[in-house]
């Protein structure tokens, strides 16, 4: 299925471009809210799914566009590891589908981890696209270390499918923290931001930090003995 789907993919692509038509990229749907009003002929990328490779010793993922996110977090949790940069799936109350990761690199979203660890194009190291030409090219490679002279592979992080339709993503993964916690502290908006500022520059194993209606909640991850020094430090509830 993998190679048709692909051929069609490029035919379909190349005709589109002939007639200077424009196509719209869909995964689940789920980010459909985000960005300016897609048009054109839909082109789904959800049934081309599926890990193509991983090697968790390597902390080296490979997996198809059309992949849902949960999929690829549950197979990455059976070895205790995680994409760092924490993809938003924007599931909850939809019924347009399931967040793809496809979906989640072209627009080139993080979650709460980001100032941490970096965001989804620090961790994208290679991927498989189909050009406006009608093309199936590859760049980047699946190993950490890949990349001589300019990274193609991280443009498409957040280019929206304006550059190509990704295929393929290859991606660092790193080692889920054995420890993690949250706390909060009741505290007004500035406060806050002078709080969080303070302890970005200290050694504490800070991972997500969020400020809500006057309370503010930190998570600490990492091995046990600093999570709970670092909880000792703080304080809060």
């Amino acid at each position: 299925m993998s190679d048709a789907f692909i051929a069609d993919l490029c035919h379909r692509v190349a005709q589109s471009a002939e007639r200077k038509e424009p196509l719209r990229i869909r995964g689940g749907g789920t980010k459909d809210f985000y960005g300016g009003k897609a048009s054109g002929d839909v082109v789904e990328i959800s049934p081309y799914a599926g890990i193509v490779a991983y090697e968790p010793k390597e902390l080296v993922l490979t997996v198809r566009a059309g992949t849902p996110v949960a999929d690829v977090e549950a197979a990455l949790d059976a070895q205790r590891q995680m994409l760092p940069f924490e993809p938003p799936r924007f599931e909850a109350g939809t019924a347009t589908g399931r967040a793809t990761i496809g979906g989640t690199v072209a627009a080139g979203l993080s979650g709460p981890r980001r100032p941490y660890a970096g965001a989804v194009r620090d961790f994208v190291l290679g991927t498989r696209i189909v050009n406006g030409k009608g093309e199936d090219l590859t760049f980047g490679g699946r190993v950490i270390k890949n990349v001589a002279g300019y990274d193609v592979s991280r443009l498409m992080a957040g280019a929206f499918g304006t550059l190509g339709v990704i295929t393929e993503i290859s991606f660092k993964v790193l080692p889920r923290p054995a420890a993690e916690s949250t706390l909060a502290f009741e505290m007004d908006e500035a406060e806050a931001i002078g709080s969080v500022n303070r302890w970005a520059g200290q050694p504490l194993p800070l991972s997500a930090t969020a400020w809500q209606e006057g309370r503010l909640r930190v998570r600490l991850s990492g091995a046990q003995a600093a999570v709970d020094a670092a909880r000792k430090k703080l304080g809060g509830e």
